[in-house]
C-alpha cells in the first residue's frame, strides 16, 4: 500500500467515558448495569474503549510488556487525514465505527526534523494528543517525500550511519522522551513493505543491515519504549524475498503484512476475508515464525458496485477468521484509497459501516489497555 504523506491539524480532544457517582447506590440494578455498559462502550460520541470483559478475566487479559493482548485482538485503523487534523479525523472514524480505536496508524519518511515539515517528526503533537488513549503505529520510510531519486536514502547507507547524527537519532531521543514523560510505548515500523523496494533502495541484505542498525542504535541511545514491528506485503510470489528480508528473531517483536480484497482494482477477483489472509498467515507461521505475535497491519476491501451489500458481509466475516488465525493479535482497518482506477479501498456506504460496527465492537476485539 503507497501510503499517503501524515498531515495534521489541532483539534479538541475527545470527551473522556462515563463515570459512575456516589448517587449510583441509589439506581435499579437494572440502571446500573446500564451505565456500566455505556461507560466501556464510552456512550453514544463512540469515544470508549469496548466492550465489558468479565471480571475473572482481568489478570490473564492484561497486555504484556510487549503489548500483546492475551486474549482476543487490538482494532486499529489507518485513517485518511489532512493538513493537521489527524486528531480530529481519528475522532470522526471513532463515533462512526462507535467505539474508541486501540491502535491509530501514521506514516513519516526518514528527512531531517525541520520546524515546518511534519513527514519526518515521529510522534508530532498531534500524535501525542491521539497517543493520550490508543496505542500508536509509526511506520518509518527510508524515503525523501518530495525529494529526487538521488536523494532517496539506500539501505547501504543507513547502514553505515550516515544519518545517524541528522535523523535516526534525533528520532530515537524524540521517542525516548515520550516514554519517559508519558510512560507509553510505540509500535515501531522500519520500511514497511521493503519486499516491493529492491533493488531501488538496495539488496535484501543491505535491509537486514539497515534494519538491524537502526534497532541497535535506538538500543545504545537508551530507548526502550519500542515494539518493534515489522511489515511486509505478504505477497507470497515474493516468498522468497520476504524470507531473506526478516532481520531475526531477536530484532522482531511483531510480524505485520498487508493484504485486501482488491476487487477489480489491479484487476484484481473478489477475494473473501479468509481467502486474503489465510495462506499469507500459514506462510508466516511456517517459514518466518511459529510464536511471534501477528498484526493485519493493513486490511480492507474494496466495493462491488453491481453488488452494494457485497462489502458489508465482507466485513461481516472478520472475527471468525480472526479467531482461526494462531497468533494474530491486531488487525488495522485501512479506510482510503490505493493508487489506481476502482482502487478505493474506504467504507463504501451505511450497510458496510454497519457492519464494520458489529465486527469492532465484538467482544474479541475489545480487549484490556492497561
Amino acid at each position: 500500500m503507497k501510503a499517503p504523506h501524515p498531515v495534521r491539524r489541532p483539534a479538541r480532544r475527545a470527551p473522556g467515558r462515563y463515570r459512575l457517582t456516589a448517587t449510583s447506590v441509589a439506581v435499579t440494578c437494572a440502571v446500573l448495569i446500564a451505565v456500566l455498559a455505556l461507560r466501556d462502550a464510552g456512550g453514544p460520541d463512540g469515544d470508549g474503549g469496548g466492550a465489558a470483559r468479565p471480571s475473572g478475566q482481568a489478570g490473564k487479559c492484561r497486555p504484556t510488556a510487549l503489548l500483546e493482548p492475551p486474549c482476543g485482538a487490538w482494532f486499529g485503523a489507518f485513517v485518511p487525514h489532512d493538513s493537521d487534523d489527524l486528531a480530529e479525523k481519528v475522532h470522526d472514524y471513532e463515533r462512526r465505527l462507535g467505539r474508541r480505536l486501540d491502535i491509530v496508524y501514521t506514516y513519516h519518511d526518514m528527512s531531517a526534523v525541520t520546524d515546518t515539515r511534519l513527514e519526518g517528526q515521529l510522534l508530532t503533537e498531534q500524535e501525542q494528543r491521539v497517543g493520550e488513549d490508543r496505542m500508536l503505529l509509526l511506520s518509518w520510510e527510508s524515503k525523501w517525500w518530495g525529494g529526487t531519486e538521488r536523494q532517496q536514502p539506500t539501505w547501504r547507507r543507513i547502514a553505515d550511519g550516515e544519518l545517524d547524527d541528522s535523523v535516526i537519532d534525533v528520532q530515537a531521543e524524540r521517542i525516548k522522551e515520550y516514554g519517559q514523560r508519558t510512560g507509553k510505548k510505540v509500535f515501531l515500523s522500519f520500511d514497511l513493505e521493503m519486499d516491493t523496494r529492491t533493488p531501488d533502495a538496495g539488496t535484501a541484505e543491505e535491509y537486514v543491515r539497515a534494519y538491524r542498525h537502526v534497532h541497535d542504535r535506538f538500543r545504545e541511545l537508551g530507548v526502550g519504549n519500542v515494539v518493534w514491528t515489522w511489515i511486509t506485503t505478504g505477497y507470497l510470489r515474493h516468498a522468497d524475498l520476504m524470507r531473506r528480508m526478516y532481520p531475526g528473531d531477536e530484532y522482531v517483536d511483531w510480524i505485520g503484512y498487508n493484504q485486501y480484497n482488491y476487487y477489480l482494482c489491479h484487476r484484481a477477483d473478489w477475494l473473501s476475508f479468509a481467502r486474503t489472509q489465510t495462506a499469507t498467515h500459514d506462510w508466516v507461521r511456517a517459514h518466518i515464525s511459529d510464536d511471534k505475535p501477528l498484526m493485519l497491519s493493513e486490511f480492507g476491501s474494496a466495493a462491488d458496485p453491481d453488488r452494494p451489500d457485497r462489502q458489508a458481509d465482507w466485513y461481516a466475516g472478520v472475527v471468525p477468521v480472526l479467531k482461526r488465525l494462531d497468533g494474530v493479535k491486531a488487525a488495522l482497518q485501512w479506510n482510503h484509497r490505493d493508487p489506481g482506477p476502482h482502487c478505493d479501498l474506504s467504507v463504501a456506504n451505511d450497510a458496510a459501516w454497519a457492519s464494520l460496527r458489529k465486527t469492532a465492537a465484538d467482544p474479541y476485539l475489545n480487549q484490556r489497555r492497561e
